[in-house]
């Protein structure tokens, strides 16, 4: 039996603003996992940020982030945590 817990989380990134221009997108990154350690009760060293996830913090460059994202959390039996990004419903054309 599987105890794998999962939640959605939109987690703001106000303080990336605060780090120097060439360090934001990291920033927003420390920020995720910080949020994700708080949130889901797990080490820090045990979150896994998925590619999507990177590839759209990175998106605007390092100098711009968003200001928010919402995110998908998974934790596994064994303490992992994975964050990947929220499917987003896509508009009919």
């Amino acid at each position: 039996m599987s105890d794998e817990v999962e939640r959605i989380i939109t987690i703001p990134m106000r303080a990336t603003k605060m780090a120097p221009r060439t360090k934001r997108a990291a920033r927003a990154i420390k920020e995720i996992k910080a949020n994700i350690v708080r949130h889901m009760k797990v080490d820090e060293d045990k979150v896994w940020i998925d590619k999507s996830l990177n590839e759209k913090i990175w998106e605007r460059g390092m100098q711009n982030p968003p200001h928010k994202i919402t995110v998908k959390a998974v934790k596994f039996d064994d303490g992992l945590c994975e964050v990947s990004l929220v499917e987003s419903k896509t508009v009919k054309e």
